[in-house]
């Protein structure tokens, strides 16, 4: 039987914390689903199509095991979709772990047989979060020890087109 791990986020954009769990949640099933989400409260620099092809990009080297796919639904209809019987969530902060918590416990009232695994940043990594590295951008400042070279490049780029804050 084929253990299916599903990874779900906006990835708006990809960060090295990203890269981090991908790598480590890859390995603890024999198929991980990278679910790229839009979410209502946040909103997006990248279009979903967009933020899979730079998902896509950035995990094409880590095996076959990984694949992804976007979502527009409850993540546990999601993840039952796709035969998963883990999410796997990374915490970076004690905030994090808060929000998480609660999550995890809704989810595991939408549905019991799924569970939620987490797995700590790594320490180097911890203080990364899309939403900093995007306004660390607009601003001006410099991105590349969050994002990949790539990836940075596209941020630079879009931020290029929409127009630097404070200049």
């Amino acid at each position: 039987m084929t253990r299916t791990g599903v990874y779900p986020g906006t990835f708006d954009p990809i960060t090295l914390g990203h890269m981090d769990i991908i790598r480590r949640g890859a390995k603890l099933v024999d198929r991980l689903v990278i679910g790229v989400t839009t979410n209502p409260s946040k909103s997006p620099m990248f279009t979903v199509e967009e933020r899979m092809e730079m998902v896509r990009r950035e995990t094409a080297e880590l095996g076959p095991n990984i694949s992804v796919v976007s979502f527009d639904s409850l993540l546990m209809d999601f993840a039952e979709r796709e035969g998963a019987s883990m999410i796997v969530r990374g915490l970076r902060a004690v905030a994090d772990f808060e929000y998480e918590y609660q999550m995890a416990g809704m989810n595991q009232q939408l549905n019991d047989r799924i569970e939620t695994v987490f797995l700590m940043a790594d320490v180097s990594l911890q203080p990364i979060a899309s939403r900093l590295v995007k306004e660390i951008a607009l601003y001006g400042g410099d991105i590349h020890k969050f994002v990949s070279p790539a990836v940075a490049a596209e941020v630079e780029a879009r931020v290029e087109r929409i127009g630097r804050k404070g200049s």
